[in-house]
């Protein structure tokens, strides 16, 4: 069997009740992203993606420590399209090109307690929640609280959302993100 195509939908292609959200969006980000435009196919998971997205951004973690972990689910999951996107988004918050760089290598970060983040969301993904006590203290260590834990369980669950849409609809790079292409090391 072969894998399905999935329809890159326009507003007038995607089914009514996604039609809002996708306005949304294109108003927004100024026009409408492919990766969208293929969640369109389930009203559901792109109005579930959007409305945890915002919930997301609303927790007590800043705005360069969200990204840190987006980034992370990004490249553990492999999703170019993510990482393509995220890149300049942290920028824009602020993140240096070292920490992006080393975000986009999976390398260790230059601010340690942005590493103590990033290890402590790869925990999470590795253990699928069942968090090693030494890892999680680590975390509280570097002076995270035990809040910031569920925000990351959080950030987790809303971009594996997104990953997995992407990497299941092979969703392209839209030519904005260009300059920012990524692949997986091998």
């Amino acid at each position: 069997m072969s894998r399905p195509v999935f329809t890159v939908h326009t507003p007038d292609t995607a089914p009514a009740a996604a039609r809002p959200a996708m306005a949304g969006v294109q108003r927004k980000q100024g026009h409408l992203p492919a990766a969208v435009a293929l969640m369109a196919e389930s009203p559901e998971l792109l109005k579930g993606f959007l409305g945890a997205t915002a919930v997301f951004e609303s927790t007590d973690l800043d705005p360069v420590a969200r990204e840190v972990v987006v980034l992370t689910v990004a490249t553990h999951n492999r999703c170019h399209l993510c990482v393509a996107m995220h890149t300049p988004a942290l920028a824009r918050r602020g993140g240096t090109p070292t920490l992006i760089g080393a975000l986009r290598a999976g390398a260790e970060l230059p601010d340690a307690r942005l590493e103590a983040l990033r290890r402590f969301t790869l925990s999470v993904l590795d253990h699928r929640g069942a968090v090693p006590d030494a890892d999680l203290d680590a975390f509280l260590a570097a002076g995270w609280r035990t809040r910031h834990a569920l925000d990351v369980v959080l950030g987790v669950g809303t971009y594996t959302i997104s990953t997995f849409a992407n990497r299941l609809t092979d969703a392209p790079l839209d030519p904005p993100l260009a300059a920012y292409a990524w692949e997986p090391a091998a």
